[in-house]
């Protein structure tokens, strides 16, 4: 079941619900408000776009899992090394600056614009866009969609972006405000200047 405080009023959620599921309030949402909706909804992922509409998302399947975990692990294990910046899974939010809060299923900020952060913000939804953002494709979700999120990603401030399509084999490489590369069937999705020395040997994801 959605849990809301007593002045929000949100749809029950049922075994029959459809994911994702989209909800307008009608007097918005403070960033406080939306932190603590989703301290109490653990189980689901919940995201809010510039306009105000909340987004909620259920629990991943093993697949998605699996291939976000090892998305993850390679990019950590990287930035271990590298040491100037700092990984984020699928569970982090983040404030952008448009308003919207956003989770991409792996995030990558650089070390210095973390630590400019104050602990409170560290916190809880960190008020920026991340350097780097991935977005896995799971069967549930909409290409275009994706699409649009990776654009919003890149308009507030996001250096490089990677839009991972397991089903077609294709990454779309999204590089400040410029056109999207498709890379299809790739072996290795290299970092370039963000994510540098970084190379993501794709067989794993596949």
């Amino acid at each position: 079941m959605l849990q809301a405080s007593p002045d929000i009023n949100l749809p029950l959620l049922t075994p029959e619900s459809h994911f994702p599921l989209r909800v307008r309030l009608a007097s918005g949402m403070t960033d406080d408000a939306l932190y603590a909706l989703c301290l109490a909804n653990r189980d689901l992922r919940i995201e809010r776009t510039a306009d105000g509409e909340l987004i909620v998302m259920s629990p991943t399947g093993g697949e998605t899992s699996r291939r976000n975990a090892t998305l993850t692990c390679a990019i950590s294990l990287w930035a271990a090394k590298e040491g100037t910046g700092i990984v984020f899974d699928s569970n982090g939010g983040f404030i952008l600056p448009s308003g919207a809060e956003r989770a991409p299923d792996v995030a990558w900020v650089r070390k210095e614009r973390w630590e400019a952060l104050t602990r409170d913000e560290r916190e809880r939804f960190p008020p920026l866009c991340p350097d780097f953002v991935l977005e896995l494709r799971s069967p549930s979700d909409a290409l275009e969609d994706l699409h649009n999120k990776m654009r919003e990603y890149a308009e507030n401030g996001a250096r490089l972006g990677w839009l991972v399509d397991p089903e077609s084999r294709r990454v779309w490489v999204y590089e400040g405000r410029g056109e999207a590369v498709c890379l299809d069937q790739p072996e290795r999705v290299k970092g370039g200047d963000v994510l540098e020395g970084f190379v993501l040997e794709m067989g794993g994801v596949w």
